[in-house]
């Protein structure tokens, strides 16, 4: 999630978002009684072309659910997170929730353990971690300069390679100072140890009151983004490059930061990214 090396930008028109639930071939069924709906699916067979649904997050339990997700709530850095972000992610309520069959990661301004922020970062690290396949995010986005919402994936072996060195797919970015600019990137190790950062961008219209379907299509020889079905940035890999291996899946609303010139509107006081489903396909 840092601006560093190499930059690469498509601009596409926007259209009004057209997918729905019945876009996708795989029925999905839940059972209201369960205390918990485990988002793998079972029997699966993935066909290798990233159509067939192994994994979906439909937000319809009333809590969320520990089996599919983890919340990172103890910062590095000697008690602040990358990128000179300033809240303090929490696993309460009040951060996190889901409120009719929709997950909301609520930032809150709020005097918390030293933050002047609270929000929520959650995780599918040890949980759901998988190699190449498509994944879509319906999500809604929070509203105020300074929120930066981010759908994203890192490598599992994070723990003992270290960033960059695991790769970094940025599926969704938005806040660096453009209402309706949303942005994927790649990040991975360059030469002599420095970073390099890939960006594609599109702008959007009603980024904040319509839910977009967000996706990544990761297959062996690149990874392409769209929203709504509009593909607006490729990324082509080769077999060297870190993104041959497992990932797992990032919701967190960040606050301040670099991505956004570290600009907080200092009339906010709340909001939240808004996700109906997350679903992968192999």
């Amino acid at each position: 999630m840092k601006k560093l090396s190499f930059l690469f930008i498509i601009l596409v028109g926007c259209q009004e978002p057209s997918l729905n639930i019945d876009d996708f071939p795989n029925e999905i069924n839940f059972n209201p009684n369960e205390a918990c709906v485990a988002a793998k699916i079972v029997n699966a067979s993935p066909s290798g072309n990233n159509d067939v649904l192994v994994w979906a997050e439909e937000f319809e339990d009333d809590k969320i659910c520990e089996d599919n997700w983890f919340f990172e709530t103890v910062p590095p850095q000697n008690g602040s997170w990358f990128n000179g972000e300033q809240q303090y992610y929490t696993d309460r309520s009040t951060n996190a929730s889901i409120l009719n069959g929709v997950l909301r990661i609520t930032a809150k301004k709020e005097s918390y353990l030293g933050k002047d922020y609270t929000s929520a970062r959650i995780t599918t690290q040890d949980l759901f971690e998988f190699k190449y396949g498509k994944i879509q995010v319906r999500a809604k986005l929070p509203q105020g300069q300074g929120t930066w919402p981010a759908i994203w994936m890192l490598g599992a072996n994070i723990d003992s390679a270290g960033w960059p060195f695991c790769g970094e797919i940025d599926i969704m970015e938005h806040g660096d100072l453009q209402p309706g600019l949303i942005s994927s990137a790649i990040h991975q190790d360059g030469e002599n140890g420095t970073p390099i950062y890939d960006r594609g961008e599109t702008i959007i219209q009603n980024v904040s009151s319509q839910f977009h379907v967000y996706e990544a299509d990761w297959r062996e020889d690149k990874i392409t983004f769209s929203v709504d079905g509009n593909e607006y940035f490729t990324y082509n890999l080769t077999k060297e490059m870190p993104f041959h291996q497992d990932f797992f899946i990032i919701l967190n609303v960040a606050m301040g930061g670099s991505f956004v010139n570290n600009v907080i509107d200092p009339n906010f006081t709340s909001s939240s990214m808004e996700i109906d489903y997350v679903r992968v396909f192999q």
